[in-house]
């Protein structure tokens, strides 16, 4: 099973949703992430999080949706812009679901306020994935009800 998590930049959520869903899958099952127009590099902040949550950040990158290695089974987009877009023909028939979760990377205010930020985008991404590894089997409105859970942008 290949999930794809969706993000225009790929530096931020979608890293999250990756790492995340890597660290607590089964063996048989991985998350890749892309964006459709990636910043190139990952978001210093959403690295040092995964990192102190325990969370590898070995060998993860800001990627475009364009050089993905496999073909996913289920493709969540975790930003509105990614929602909105057109997903690329070559992913075919795939389920689909948007799990919008405020972008922690656009806060301004204090460091406390940002990394308040950074730590609610993480709980709710985080939830999401328990959700989804809990269940034996997901249909397209469980996968998308999962998406409300914790709060939704």
């Amino acid at each position: 099973m290949n999930i794809l998590f969706l993000c225009t930049g790929n530096s931020c959520r979608s890293i999250l949703s990756e790492a995340t869903f890597n660290h607590l899958a089964p063996p048989a099952w991985r998350a890749i992430s892309a964006g459709s127009k990636p910043a190139g590099q990952l978001h210093p902040r959403a690295l040092a999080l995964l990192q102190s949550k325990g969370i590898s950040t070995e060998g993860y990158y800001s990627k475009s949706w364009d050089s993905l290695p496999v073909t996913p089974d289920i493709v969540i987009t975790v930003c509105g812009s990614a929602a909105g877009e057109t997903c690329p023909a070559y992913l075919g028939p795939v389920l689909r679901a948007h799990w919008g979760v405020d972008d922690p990377s656009h806060v301004v205010g204090s460091e406390a306020e940002i990394e308040a930020a950074f730590e609610e985008a993480y709980r709710i991404i985080r939830l999401r994935i328990e959700a989804f590894l809990a269940r034996p089997t997901l249909s397209a409105p469980e996968l998308s009800r999962i998406g409300t859970l914790g709060g939704a942008c």
